[in-house]
């Protein structure tokens, strides 16, 4: 039988099993992204709201701090990272085959204002309210569409 035939047989399991498949190329950096910011939010789970995510910078024969305030990428392969370094705003630009920081906790930047979450931010010094799937989806979109044009 020929697909534009009127008594086209359904799918066969195989075939919805293949159609689901992504076709995501997980060497490109949005991948990358991702995986970082799943591993951060789940770190963020156990901070006290006194404490921001901070990254410790192994790349510079020394470990350099970084109080992040955001992460984003460009593909096909680069990383950035936003945030403060010894006080001064900072932008590290790292390759995703060079990605090596390990994940802590500092004090606040701002004692006045509530600890800043990267992912999913509260802005309003409200209980963090874990995200629903849409507003995860929601937000994936919103930074995809909006770090692939540095």
């Amino acid at each position: 039988m020929r697909k534009n035939d009127s008594n086209v047989l359904p799918d066969t399991i195989s075939d919805k099993i293949r159609k689901s498949v992504s076709s995501r190329n997980y060497e490109l950096a949005d991948y990358q992204y991702q995986r970082i910011m799943e591993s951060i939010y789940d770190f963020e789970q156990y901070l006290d709201k006194d404490k921001e995510v901070a990254l410790y910078l192994t790349n510079f024969g020394e470990s350099v701090l970084m109080h992040i305030t955001d992460i984003g990428y460009s593909n096909p392969s680069l990383i950035h990272y936003f945030g403060y370094v010894n006080g001064n705003y900072a932008e590290l630009i790292q390759h995703v085959s060079q990605i090596n920081f390990l994940i802590t906790s500092a004090p606040k930047l701002d004692d006045e204002k509530p600890a800043r979450r990267i992912g999913f931010k509260n802005n309003v010094g409200e209980e963090f309210v874990e995200p629903s799937k849409e507003d995860l989806e929601d937000y994936e979109a919103l930074m995809k569409e909006s770090r692939t044009n540095f």
